[in-house]
């Protein structure tokens, strides 16, 4: 007992705010004391301090993987946050062990293997969107159906429970809380999630039976937006692929941007009677994801069919009267042409008249042959008439891409499609278009597309 009590008392002794300790003694000498400072335990490091010691892309990867087992469900940014302490936590309860709110080795390999399994289960990959050169993340197993047009990509599932739109658009001085503010207006959205900051938006909620997430950004006047719809009974499945998106979403990433302005929400060309019952030939881009297509006078048409490779489009409108087909028949293109039009009505003070302008031809290769001086907007879709005064072609406008190779060759700004294209793109749809008259200005109309 008594050699316990003198080891506990020189335990005390050696702890205290300045303990003393008896220096050897040499014989003869005068036994002296010197002071020491006590000796802390190291503290434990915090989670939030072991994260922060981590590299970014390691961060990233973490949060990227926490998501996707459905336990983050903030920004994947890479910074450190309580949120992802909590997440990394609520896993390792989850899995049956202590919640440190710091992953072990053989923890973060199985939440690696985790999400990676969750990533191929959904076809999770990241894309380039054809019209605008924005990268996003796709889960290609879910939306298996993709459709593009000038003004965006929609990837879609069979039955439509899950909708992805890529969009773009043009908008006066944008700003982000302007942008937040116009998407909340479609009828039956109600919002219950905002984030907007100087350089992007956020908003989520429900769109009729539908859960929605929209987030958007602009460069410019150019705005761009990716929306997600789905089906409340798929929200365990999309909701993790959702943050996954939102995160790999890069509207506009560096170098060269791929594809065409957004077309105008309003647009004007021109088309091309072609037969009695209301067939019209037609430029297929200014009819291209038209709420309404409208002949001005005589009504509203449909467009019943399309040559993507050749960009035409083929109209009917219904029960018109006082139509006067142009015949199509045995013209070809020389070296110029007299080009049949209706200029855009800002270019006629309202006005619709029918203009005729002179053009030559030449070949730029690819097939294409270029018309210059390239026509006025509201022409796109234009006969074209041969010294003979015979049908020549069709010619279209062609839309100018937002940026390209620094040593791309210039497009033509307008192109012909030639008349035996033409004939035989009807004669594919059932329309005989050799029987009218020969008075091409007589059967031009103005062809308006209202879009969204």
């Amino acid at each position: 007992m008594r050699s316990m009590l003198a080891a506990t008392l020189m335990f005390a002794a050696t702890t205290g705010a300045q303990a003393q300790m008896t220096a050897p003694q040499i014989p003869g000498s005068t036994p002296k004391t010197v002071q020491t400072v006590p000796v802390k335990p190291p503290a434990m490091q915090t989670p939030s301090a072991t994260a922060d010691a981590m590299a970014k892309a390691e961060r990233l990867s973490l949060q990227s993987d926490l998501a996707w087992v459905g336990q983050y469900n903030g920004a994947i940014t890479g910074d450190v946050s309580e949120r992802m302490v909590t997440a990394i936590k609520d896993y390792q309860k989850a899995k049956g062990g202590k919640p440190t709110g710091v992953l072990n080795p053989q923890e973060r390999a199985a939440l690696a293997e985790t999400a990676r399994k969750k990533q191929d289960s959904v076809g999770w990959k990241i894309v380039t969107e054809p019209t605008s050169g924005a990268r996003l993340g796709i889960p290609s197993k879910l939306v298996t159906q993709q459709a593009s047009d000038a003004n965006g990509s929609k990837w879609t599932s069979p039955t439509g429970t899950v909708q992805v739109l890529l969009s773009r658009r043009k908008e006066a001085n944008p700003t982000s809380a302007k942008l937040a503010e116009l998407e909340k207006e479609p009828s039956g959205r109600k919002v219950d999630y905002t984030v907007v900051k100087p350089d992007f938006f956020v908003l989520s909620g429900l769109q009729g039976l539908k859960k929605f997430y929209v987030r958007g950004a602009f460069r410019g006047d150019e705005v761009r937006t990716m929306t997600i719809l789905y089906d409340q009974a798929t929200e365990n499945t999309v909701e993790p692929v959702v943050i996954a998106m939102s995160s790999a979403f890069n509207a506009f990433p560096p170098g060269p941007q791929a594809g065409p302005p957004p077309r105008k929400t309003v647009e004007y060309g021109t088309g091309t009677v072609v037969s009695d019952d209301g067939a019209i030939v037609a430029d297929r881009l200014v009819t291209d994801g038209c709420l309404a297509i409208t002949i001005a006078g005589h009504g509203s048409a449909d467009r019943v069919a399309e040559d993507k490779e050749r960009g035409l489009a083929l109209l009917h409108i219904y029960g018109a009267r006082g139509l006067k087909p142009f015949s199509l028949a045995d013209g070809a293109a020389k070296t110029s042409v007299d080009i049949i039009g209706i200029a855009d009505p800002q270019s006629q003070g309202g006005a619709a008249g029918v203009s005729s302008l002179k053009a030559a031809l030449a070949s730029v290769g690819g097939g294409e042959t270029a018309v210059s001086p390239p026509p006025a907007v509201g022409f796109s879709g234009s006969p074209a008439i041969d010294s003979d005064g015979k049908f020549a072609g069709i010619a279209l406008l062609k839309p100018t891409h937002v940026a390209g190779p620094a040593n791309a060759a210039p497009a033509a700004q307008a192109v012909l499609v030639p008349a035996d294209r033409v004939r035989a793109f009807l004669q594919a749809n059932g329309v005989n278009a050799s029987g009218g008259a020969s008075d091409a200005k007589a059967s031009v109309v103005r062809v308006i597309c209202v879009r969204k």
